[in-house]
């Protein structure tokens, strides 16, 4: 009898499964999609009902041709591609490329790669569902049709190699918004007055002036503050009114795709694309040891909090064993998806939650154990009762003036025994703007903070005043989690696609990061204000967020691809068509400036370039010179008209300025000189961090003789003729240690990582190495010309020889040799 072919996406879930099915299953990768719309052309016949017109992949001919072998070979061919679009996409177009093999086809769905998975899917096959594969070609399609119109249109107007797309550009804009948002941002100042106060037993509290003459107290400036001060250092403090609530947290649901990675982002600083590249190899399988190969968690791409029965039942036990009854709820907790979700698939989850992190963190990688753990915690603790907290509000009169004091204290800790969400960052406001939104007196609550015994009418006694000055801040700029989880919020795009967004906006010059936030650049803002202008609709929020329901509807049979593709071009063919003519050229715009070309003496202009823009002769392409134009660039002064102080600093190699410049990866410094000189500095935080000037050394130079310095380079230090430039003789640094093998020199040196090793200064003819440092003293006990200095983990620094077969260790100026240190 003939096997059965099996075919999923990849090795890693080929080697999986292949052990749970048996000699009667020969599984194959598929390596992902095998087919597209091919890259160099459109691809999408408009005007015969958006046919597609598909190719193999450059580069998977081989993978179709064998699986087209294996299929013939089969009894049947059961397709095991993912349980969500894309997968059910992929498994569609295997079905197509092997129809020649006249074989029937199955359709395999599991949620988790484990055996009882694995097993059931295929002893209950289905057929590959039609709406899934129309609603991911719509996607595609739509996609192709917005990215290939609109990108050359950005190539004529702005620059070559740059593109827009239906969602990418949309949330390209969320941050280009948010900037100027901070930009238009003016800050408040704004004072607050804490007042220390001590009852009859300890310990003493603090608590916060919130109303003078019954109404919601506002400080704006310091004069205010120190009103308040005095008219409170000699008022008599007294306990108004007290009372205690007892407040639950309740624990967060198990993990969807976009807050996996929000969270992720938040406590593991991962990026998106990479949260979800460890979450697929924690999908696929792991070899635990002596197990079998077994997917740790369940499938990563859904945006639904269900959870099977049986998986349910087996936390609840777990819970029970573990931390008791008192951490078992009476029934188990049921989360609401979100509007839309997929409810066939579950949340993400660990396939037995009997397989602890500490159980299985030998065979994991550090990323992998940290996502992991992550992963197990939030479904352990989503199956938990809440934390329980006693929160006493303490309202204290001062003469005409309110004070309140709020204490938290956990009396249960629920679900936050295990887990406890992260949170985002908001901007600062003042008091009263907290308390009139929330309408609560409990704006100021302090975390754990424990009040005093009191009782109403009690004098308290005044211990401090402490005004505080505070200004306002802007809404904070997007990172990871932030952006993910407004175009989430928004109904932007999917999970599935979020890490790909932020992938694109990044590599496509469009933003930077610095200290994990979005900065748009130059190029990023001016791509959004046209894409606005031109495309009002396209780039609107509510109308992406619309599509994206309309895909939804085309995979649950209420709507048809074809006809939103028609209603959705008709329009779109329209406002490409005016955006031709309306749309702002860019690269043809020139700017008139007072400056002269330092070369020709000609008026400079400014224009755009690749990085922003700069400062060019207006004879170009006569006179080709240019210059940096600043950051702020409105007055066309340039660079080097206006330097920094950073900047005012001379070239370390032919002492001409250095200019502060701006490229791909932030400001630099660079040589006035170029292209002549090269020199160029990068600048960390806005601050050049200068490499220190020349040590002056003894040696000369073997090609002119002069004298030899010691200067700091990209791989640490080396010496350099000093006539440098004219004489480019290097070499490196001695460290008082010959080469064993040919007596050169030894050299400290580095790796292109950055990891030091110790070389022998005359590779390649010689390409003696070593890791560990050699200190010039003789081994006693063998004669060795050097030792070598090695480091525990612990920071302990023992001299060992390096000569195979001697044992002699000692400490750094220890007579005696110690034990040996392990190798």
């Amino acid at each position: 009898m003939a096997k059965s072919l099996v075919i999923v996406e990849s090795p890693a879930k080929a080697k999986t499964i292949n052990k749970f099915l048996g000699r009667d299953y020969v599984v194959k990768a598929s390596m992902g999609h095998i087919r597209d719309l091919p890259v160099k052309k459109l691809a999408v016949d408009v005007e015969h009902n958006f046919k597609p017109q598909y190719e193999v992949i450059k580069g998977r001919e081989k993978v179709v041709a064998d699986l087209k072998k294996a299929a013939k070979a089969s009894g049947a061919v059961f397709l095991a591609t993912d349980p969500d679009r894309e997968g059910e996409a992929i498994g569609w177009h295997l079905a197509q490329e092997l129809k020649g093999a006249r074989k029937p086809v199955h359709r395999v769905l599991f949620n988790e790669i484990t055996r009882r998975a694995v097993q059931e899917a295929f002893a209950h096959p289905g057929k590959i569902d039609s709406r899934k594969v129309e609603a991911q070609q719509a996607r595609r399609i739509l996609d192709r049709l917005v990215g290939y119109k609109l990108s050359p249109l950005l190539w004529e107007k702005v620059r070559r190699g740059i593109s827009a797309g239906r969602v990418q550009s949309v949330a390209l804009r969320l941050i280009v918004d948010r900037e100027k948002e901070i930009r238009a941002f003016v800050s408040t100042e704004y004072w607050t007055l804490d007042a220390r106060l001590a009852a009859g037993q300890p310990p003493e509290f603090t608590a916060r002036l919130v109303k003078v003459n019954g109404e919601k107290v506002r400080l704006p400036d310091e004069g205010a503050a120190r009103a308040a001060v005095a008219a409170l250092e000699h008022a008599t403090f007294r306990v108004a009114h007290l009372t205690t609530k007892e407040r639950k947290r309740h624990p967060v649901p198990p993990f969807i795709t976009s807050r996996l990675q929000q969270e992720a982002a938040r406590k593991l600083g991962f990026q998106a694309k990479k949260t979800m590249q460890v979450a697929q190899q924690l999908y696929e399988g792991i070899e635990l040891g002596k197990e079998e190969g077994v997917g740790l968690i369940t499938y990563m791409r859904t945006d639904s909090t269900r959870v099977a029965a049986e998986a349910v039942a087996e936390v609840r036990g777990y819970i029970s064993e573990k931390f008791g009854a008192d951490f078992l709820p009476e029934t188990p907790p049921v989360y609401k998806s979100a509007r839309g979700a997929q409810e066939a698939h579950e949340a993400i989850r660990p396939t037995s939650v009997l397989r602890e992190p500490a159980g299985v963190r030998a065979y994991l990688t550090r990323d992998q154990l940290a996502l992991y753990t992550l992963i197990w915690n939030r479904f352990v603790a989503s199956q938990m009762p809440p934390a329980r907290f006693d929160v006493t509000t303490a309202d204290i009169e001062a003469g005409r003036s309110l004070l309140r004091a709020t204490g938290r204290v956990m009396r249960f800790p629920g679900f936050m025994q295990v887990y406890v969400e992260g949170t985002d960052e908001a901007p600062k406001r003042p008091p009263h703007e907290v308390e009139e939104e929330n309408g609560s007196g409990e704006a100021h609550e302090t975390a754990e903070m424990t009040l005093p015994p009191m009782r109403e009418g009690e004098v308290l006694a005044l211990r401090a005043l402490h005004p505080e000055q505070h200004f306002t801040q802007p809404p904070p700029r997007y990172g990871e989690a932030t952006l993910v989880k407004e175009l989430e919020e928004r109904g932007i795009g999917r999970p599935s696609t979020y890490a790909t967004i932020l992938s694109i906006i990044q590599n496509r010059d469009y933003v930077v990061r610095e200290k994990g936030k979005f900065i748009p650049t130059e190029l990023g803002e001016i791509v959004v204000d046209l894409l606005v202008k031109s495309f009002p609709r396209i780039m609107e929020y509510e109308f992406t967020a619309l599509m994206e329901s309309r895909l939804d509807e085309i995979e649950e049979g209420k709507a048809k691809w074809r006809e939103e593709m028609h209603r959705f071009y008709h329009f779109f063919a329209k406002w490409l068509k005016e955006a031709k003519v309306s749309m702002a050229n860019i690269k043809a715009m020139e700017e008139q400036t007072e400056e002269r070309c330092e070369k020709c003496g000609a008026p400079m202009v400014i224009k755009w370039g690749r990085f922003g823009k700069f400062l060019a002769c207006s004879t170009y392409p006569k006179c080709k010179a240019t210059r940096e134009l600043p950051r702020n660039g409105g007055n066309g002064a340039s660079a080097e008209a206006a330097p920094s102080e950073e900047a005012a600093q001379a070239c370390e190699k032919c002492g001409r300025p250095m200019v502060l410049k701006r490229g791909r990866y932030g400001p630099f410094l660079a040589c006035s000189g170029y292209p002549e000189c090269r020199t160029v500095v990068r600048v960390d935080g806005g601050k050049r961090q200068p490499p220190p000037p020349p040590e002056p050394t003894n040696e000369r130079c073997e090609k002119c003789g002069a004298p030899m310095v010691i200067r700091t380079g990209r791989y640490g230090r080396f010496l350099s003729c000093s006539t440098y430039p004219t004489c480019k003789a290097i070499k490196s640094l001695p460290i008082g240690v010959d080469c064993p093998r040919c007596k050169a020199p030894l050299a400290q040196k580095r790796t292109k990582r950055g990891r030091t090793f110790y070389g022998c200064s005359s590779y390649p003819a010689c390409a003696f190495a070593l890791w560990n440092r050699p200190v010039p003293e003789p081994c006693p006990r063998c004669g060795a010309k050097f030792l070598l200095e090695k480091r525990t983990r612990g920071g302990e620094v023992t001299l060992a020889c390096a000569t195979q077969g001697c044992d002699f260790a000692k400490a750094p100026g220890a007579p005696e040799p110690v034990a040996a240190p392990a190798s």
